[in-house]
Protein backbone atom coordinates (compact mmCIF):
# COMPACT_ATOMS: atom_id res chain seq x y z
CA UNK A 1 0.00 0.00 0.00
CA UNK A 2 1.24 3.43 -0.70
CA UNK A 3 2.37 5.98 1.83
CA UNK A 4 0.60 8.79 1.62
CA UNK A 5 2.52 11.87 1.09
CA UNK A 6 2.07 14.79 3.16
CA UNK A 7 3.43 18.39 0.99
CA UNK A 8 3.56 21.51 2.99
CA UNK A 9 3.04 23.57 0.00
CA UNK A 10 2.80 27.57 0.05
CA UNK A 11 -0.43 29.47 -0.46
CA UNK A 12 -1.48 31.25 -4.17
CA UNK A 13 -0.92 34.27 -2.45
CA UNK A 14 2.75 33.23 -0.91
CA UNK A 15 3.64 32.09 -4.14
CA UNK A 16 2.91 35.52 -6.21
CA UNK A 17 3.77 37.56 -4.04
CA UNK A 18 6.85 38.87 -2.08
CA UNK A 19 7.30 39.05 2.06
CA UNK A 20 7.23 42.89 2.04
CA UNK A 21 3.84 43.00 0.21
CA UNK A 22 2.97 39.91 2.59
CA UNK A 23 3.93 41.79 5.98
CA UNK A 24 2.44 45.20 4.26
CA UNK A 25 -0.82 43.54 4.17
CA UNK A 26 -1.47 43.11 7.66
CA UNK A 27 -0.44 46.66 9.01
CA UNK A 28 -3.40 48.60 10.01
CA UNK A 29 -4.83 51.33 7.98
CA UNK A 30 -6.69 54.29 8.33
CA UNK A 31 -9.70 53.92 5.63
CA UNK A 32 -12.58 56.25 5.36
CA UNK A 33 -15.79 53.93 6.03
CA UNK A 34 -19.03 55.28 5.11
CA UNK A 35 -21.22 56.01 8.45
CA UNK A 36 -23.96 53.58 7.17
CA UNK A 37 -21.91 50.86 7.57
CA UNK A 38 -20.65 51.37 11.37
CA UNK A 39 -23.18 50.39 13.99
CA UNK A 40 -22.84 51.19 17.90
CA UNK A 41 -21.58 48.79 20.05
CA UNK A 42 -23.98 46.81 21.84
CA UNK A 43 -25.13 48.03 25.42
CA UNK A 44 -22.62 50.74 25.23
CA UNK A 45 -22.46 52.17 28.19
CA UNK A 46 -22.15 55.86 27.56
CA UNK A 47 -24.08 58.22 26.23
CA UNK A 48 -23.61 60.63 23.27
CA UNK A 49 -25.25 63.60 24.26
CA UNK A 50 -26.70 66.87 22.30
CA UNK A 51 -25.04 69.10 24.18
CA UNK A 52 -22.99 72.68 23.81
CA UNK A 53 -19.81 69.98 22.79
CA UNK A 54 -20.85 67.93 20.77
CA UNK A 55 -22.35 70.77 18.37
CA UNK A 56 -18.83 72.61 18.78
CA UNK A 57 -17.25 68.93 17.86
CA UNK A 58 -19.65 68.84 15.01
CA UNK A 59 -18.41 72.58 13.60
CA UNK A 60 -14.99 71.35 13.57
CA UNK A 61 -15.42 68.04 12.07
CA UNK A 62 -17.83 70.45 9.52
CA UNK A 63 -14.47 72.72 9.35
CA UNK A 64 -11.84 70.36 9.18
CA UNK A 65 -13.21 66.69 9.24
CA UNK A 66 -12.78 64.37 11.95
CA UNK A 67 -8.58 64.49 13.12
CA UNK A 68 -8.65 61.20 15.02
CA UNK A 69 -9.60 57.92 13.27
CA UNK A 70 -12.09 55.61 15.36
CA UNK A 71 -11.54 52.07 16.22
CA UNK A 72 -13.47 49.66 14.24
CA UNK A 73 -14.25 45.43 14.13
CA UNK A 74 -15.75 43.37 11.70
CA UNK A 75 -19.03 42.25 11.96
CA UNK A 76 -19.45 38.69 10.55
CA UNK A 77 -22.67 39.59 8.44
CA UNK A 78 -20.55 42.18 7.03
CA UNK A 79 -20.32 45.84 7.68
CA UNK A 80 -18.67 47.34 10.94
CA UNK A 81 -18.96 47.73 14.76
CA UNK A 82 -17.31 50.74 16.29
CA UNK A 83 -15.34 50.19 19.46
CA UNK A 84 -14.40 53.65 19.88
CA UNK A 85 -15.68 57.16 18.32
CA UNK A 86 -19.16 57.14 18.85
CA UNK A 87 -19.52 60.78 19.18
CA UNK A 88 -16.78 61.63 16.37
CA UNK A 89 -19.50 59.38 14.25
CA UNK A 90 -22.13 61.48 15.80
CA UNK A 91 -20.31 64.85 15.02
CA UNK A 92 -20.11 63.55 12.22
CA UNK A 93 -23.74 62.62 11.21
CA UNK A 94 -24.16 66.29 12.14
CA UNK A 95 -21.73 67.89 9.88
CA UNK A 96 -23.74 65.91 7.39
CA UNK A 97 -19.53 63.81 6.52
CA UNK A 98 -20.98 60.49 4.60
CA UNK A 99 -17.65 59.02 5.89
CA UNK A 100 -15.33 58.80 8.51
CA UNK A 101 -11.58 57.73 8.76
CA UNK A 102 -11.32 54.43 10.95
CA UNK A 103 -8.94 51.84 11.58
CA UNK A 104 -10.29 48.22 11.24
CA UNK A 105 -9.13 45.77 13.79
CA UNK A 106 -10.01 42.24 14.33
CA UNK A 107 -11.07 42.03 18.18
CA UNK A 108 -12.39 39.43 20.06
CA UNK A 109 -15.84 40.36 22.27
CA UNK A 110 -13.69 40.92 25.43
CA UNK A 111 -10.69 42.79 23.21
CA UNK A 112 -13.22 45.01 22.15
CA UNK A 113 -14.84 45.79 25.36
CA UNK A 114 -11.68 46.70 27.33
CA UNK A 115 -10.60 48.85 24.55
CA UNK A 116 -14.49 50.23 24.57
CA UNK A 117 -14.53 51.27 28.60
CA UNK A 118 -10.58 52.41 28.61
CA UNK A 119 -10.98 54.88 25.67
CA UNK A 120 -14.01 56.42 26.89
CA UNK A 121 -13.23 56.66 30.97
CA UNK A 122 -10.56 59.05 29.34
CA UNK A 123 -13.49 61.69 29.16
CA UNK A 124 -13.52 64.43 31.52
CA UNK A 125 -17.26 64.06 32.16
CA UNK A 126 -18.44 60.93 32.96
CA UNK A 127 -21.70 60.09 35.26
CA UNK A 128 -22.05 57.73 37.64
CA UNK A 129 -24.07 55.35 35.82
CA UNK A 130 -21.88 55.30 32.51
CA UNK A 131 -19.25 54.10 35.12
CA UNK A 132 -20.84 51.73 36.97
CA UNK A 133 -22.03 49.88 33.73
CA UNK A 134 -18.52 50.22 32.33
CA UNK A 135 -16.93 49.36 35.04
CA UNK A 136 -19.10 46.03 35.36
CA UNK A 137 -18.29 45.21 31.31
CA UNK A 138 -14.84 45.66 31.52
CA UNK A 139 -14.35 43.69 34.67
CA UNK A 140 -16.84 40.41 33.16
CA UNK A 141 -14.30 40.86 30.09
CA UNK A 142 -11.12 40.70 32.03
CA UNK A 143 -12.48 37.96 34.53
CA UNK A 144 -13.49 35.69 31.22
CA UNK A 145 -10.13 36.73 29.91
CA UNK A 146 -8.09 35.35 32.94
CA UNK A 147 -10.00 31.43 32.48
CA UNK A 148 -8.02 31.37 29.13
CA UNK A 149 -5.15 29.36 28.88
CA UNK A 150 -4.27 30.48 25.21
CA UNK A 151 -3.65 34.42 26.13
CA UNK A 152 -0.29 36.18 27.08
CA UNK A 153 -2.02 39.56 28.09
CA UNK A 154 -2.03 41.37 31.26
CA UNK A 155 -4.97 39.54 32.53
CA UNK A 156 -3.46 36.40 33.14
CA UNK A 157 0.18 38.16 34.11
CA UNK A 158 -1.68 40.00 37.04
CA UNK A 159 -3.55 36.21 38.17
CA UNK A 160 -0.16 35.00 38.41
CA UNK A 161 1.01 37.74 41.14
CA UNK A 162 -2.06 37.81 42.85
CA UNK A 163 -4.19 40.76 41.56
CA UNK A 164 -7.71 40.33 41.09
CA UNK A 165 -9.39 42.38 38.26
CA UNK A 166 -10.99 44.75 40.56
CA UNK A 167 -7.70 45.71 41.81
CA UNK A 168 -6.60 46.26 38.50
CA UNK A 169 -9.33 48.25 37.40
CA UNK A 170 -9.29 50.39 40.24
CA UNK A 171 -5.63 51.19 40.06
CA UNK A 172 -5.67 52.33 36.16
CA UNK A 173 -9.15 54.37 36.69
CA UNK A 174 -7.87 56.53 40.17
CA UNK A 175 -10.46 54.86 42.00
CA UNK A 176 -10.31 52.64 44.92
CA UNK A 177 -11.41 48.95 45.08
CA UNK A 178 -14.10 50.00 47.21
CA UNK A 179 -15.17 52.97 45.05
CA UNK A 180 -14.99 50.50 42.03
CA UNK A 181 -17.52 47.92 44.09
CA UNK A 182 -19.49 50.73 45.13
CA UNK A 183 -20.37 52.05 41.25
CA UNK A 184 -20.92 48.28 40.21
CA UNK A 185 -23.60 48.59 43.14
CA UNK A 186 -25.23 50.85 41.12
CA UNK A 187 -26.16 48.55 38.25
CA UNK A 188 -29.15 47.23 40.37
CA UNK A 189 -31.00 50.17 40.62
CA UNK A 190 -34.06 50.73 38.63
CA UNK A 191 -33.63 53.48 36.02
CA UNK A 192 -35.61 55.87 37.80
CA UNK A 193 -33.49 56.22 40.49
CA UNK A 194 -30.09 55.36 39.02
CA UNK A 195 -31.10 58.76 37.22
CA UNK A 196 -31.27 60.95 40.76
CA UNK A 197 -27.68 59.54 41.53
CA UNK A 198 -26.90 61.18 37.93
CA UNK A 199 -28.53 64.35 38.46
CA UNK A 200 -26.43 64.41 41.84
CA UNK A 201 -23.50 64.83 39.32
CA UNK A 202 -25.31 67.48 37.02
CA UNK A 203 -26.82 69.60 39.82
CA UNK A 204 -30.01 68.76 39.27
CA UNK A 205 -33.50 67.40 41.17
CA UNK A 206 -34.13 65.57 42.34
CA UNK A 207 -30.96 63.37 43.35
CA UNK A 208 -29.50 61.14 45.38
CA UNK A 209 -26.04 60.95 46.89
CA UNK A 210 -24.00 57.80 46.11
CA UNK A 211 -23.59 56.43 49.60
CA UNK A 212 -27.20 56.22 50.04
CA UNK A 213 -28.08 54.93 46.38
CA UNK A 214 -25.29 51.95 47.18
CA UNK A 215 -27.65 50.97 49.99
CA UNK A 216 -30.71 50.74 47.94
CA UNK A 217 -29.41 48.78 45.52
CA UNK A 218 -29.64 46.19 47.64
CA UNK A 219 -33.42 46.46 48.21
CA UNK A 220 -35.83 44.60 45.27
CA UNK A 221 -36.80 45.75 42.50
CA UNK A 222 -40.45 46.12 43.28
CA UNK A 223 -39.24 48.28 46.86
CA UNK A 224 -37.11 50.16 44.99
CA UNK A 225 -40.16 51.32 42.55
CA UNK A 226 -42.27 51.74 45.70
CA UNK A 227 -39.71 54.32 47.35
CA UNK A 228 -39.29 55.82 43.95
CA UNK A 229 -42.91 56.53 43.57
CA UNK A 230 -42.78 57.69 47.67
CA UNK A 231 -39.63 60.29 46.56
CA UNK A 232 -42.17 61.80 44.14
CA UNK A 233 -45.27 62.03 46.41
CA UNK A 234 -43.22 63.30 49.35
CA UNK A 235 -41.12 65.61 47.11
CA UNK A 236 -37.43 64.41 49.53
CA UNK A 237 -34.81 61.74 48.75
CA UNK A 238 -33.45 59.31 51.48
CA UNK A 239 -30.41 60.15 53.63
CA UNK A 240 -27.79 57.63 53.74
CA UNK A 241 -28.69 56.75 57.23
CA UNK A 242 -32.51 56.30 56.24
CA UNK A 243 -31.11 54.45 53.03
CA UNK A 244 -29.57 51.72 55.49
CA UNK A 245 -32.99 51.63 57.39
CA UNK A 246 -34.61 50.43 54.51
CA UNK A 247 -31.89 47.95 53.48
CA UNK A 248 -31.84 46.54 56.97
CA UNK A 249 -35.90 46.08 57.08
CA UNK A 250 -35.88 44.70 53.57
CA UNK A 251 -33.36 41.76 54.60
CA UNK A 252 -35.42 41.73 57.72
CA UNK A 253 -38.36 40.89 55.46
CA UNK A 254 -40.57 43.76 57.22
CA UNK A 255 -40.20 46.39 54.27
CA UNK A 256 -43.18 47.42 52.70
CA UNK A 257 -44.72 50.68 50.98
CA UNK A 258 -46.10 51.78 54.93
CA UNK A 259 -42.89 51.42 56.43
CA UNK A 260 -40.66 53.18 53.57
CA UNK A 261 -43.83 56.39 53.94
CA UNK A 262 -42.64 56.16 57.45
CA UNK A 263 -39.42 56.15 56.65
CA UNK A 264 -39.57 58.89 54.28
CA UNK A 265 -41.12 61.13 56.89
CA UNK A 266 -38.63 61.19 59.51
CA UNK A 267 -37.10 64.50 59.93
CA UNK A 268 -33.54 64.69 58.79
CA UNK A 269 -30.99 66.41 61.40
CA UNK A 270 -30.17 68.81 59.00
CA UNK A 271 -33.70 68.94 57.52
CA UNK A 272 -34.86 72.93 56.42
CA UNK A 273 -39.05 72.75 57.17
CA UNK A 274 -40.63 73.28 53.55
CA UNK A 275 -43.71 74.25 52.70
CA UNK A 276 -45.64 72.59 50.52
CA UNK A 277 -48.27 73.25 47.92
CA UNK A 278 -50.75 70.99 46.33
CA UNK A 279 -50.12 70.30 42.52
CA UNK A 280 -53.72 70.22 42.02
CA UNK A 281 -53.97 74.29 42.76
CA UNK A 282 -51.20 75.31 40.89
CA UNK A 283 -51.46 72.99 38.09
CA UNK A 284 -53.51 75.41 36.16
CA UNK A 285 -50.66 78.22 35.82
CA UNK A 286 -48.30 75.60 34.29
CA UNK A 287 -48.02 73.83 31.30
CA UNK A 288 -48.31 69.95 31.27
CA UNK A 289 -44.79 68.60 32.07
CA UNK A 290 -43.08 71.64 33.28
CA UNK A 291 -40.30 70.34 35.56
CA UNK A 292 -40.56 70.56 39.49
CA UNK A 293 -37.33 72.81 39.77
CA UNK A 294 -38.94 75.40 37.12
CA UNK A 295 -41.94 75.97 39.05
CA UNK A 296 -40.26 76.93 42.50
CA UNK A 297 -38.32 79.16 40.52
CA UNK A 298 -41.30 80.53 38.64
CA UNK A 299 -43.40 81.05 42.15
CA UNK A 300 -40.29 82.68 43.50
CA UNK A 301 -39.70 84.94 40.92
CA UNK A 302 -44.05 85.83 41.27
CA UNK A 303 -43.72 86.69 44.50
CA UNK A 304 -40.49 89.13 44.24
CA UNK A 305 -42.62 90.86 41.90
CA UNK A 306 -45.64 90.75 44.15
CA UNK A 307 -43.08 92.25 46.96
CA UNK A 308 -41.66 94.81 44.51
CA UNK A 309 -45.44 96.46 43.62
CA UNK A 310 -46.87 96.30 47.32
CA UNK A 311 -43.62 98.81 48.05
CA UNK A 312 -44.65 100.86 44.73
CA UNK A 313 -48.09 101.34 45.78
CA UNK A 314 -46.69 102.34 49.73
CA UNK A 315 -44.26 104.48 48.24
CA UNK A 316 -46.86 106.16 46.26
CA UNK A 317 -49.27 106.93 49.12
Amino acid sequence: MAKELKLNLPSADDLFSTQEERDDAKLERVIDLPLSEISDFPNHPFKVRMDAEMQEMAGSVKQYGVLVPGLVRPKEGGGYEMVAGHRRKMASELAERGTMPCIIRNLTDDEAIIIMVDSNLQREKILPSEKAFAYKMKLEAMKRQGQRTDLTCAPLEHKSVGQKSRDIVAKENGDSREQVRRYIRLTNLIPELLEMVDNAALGNKPQIAMRPAVELSYLPKEQQQTLYEAIESEDCTPSHVQAMKMRKFSEEGRLNEDVILSIMQEEKPNQVEQFKLPKEKINRFFAPGTPAQKIESDIVKGLELLRQRERQRNDAR
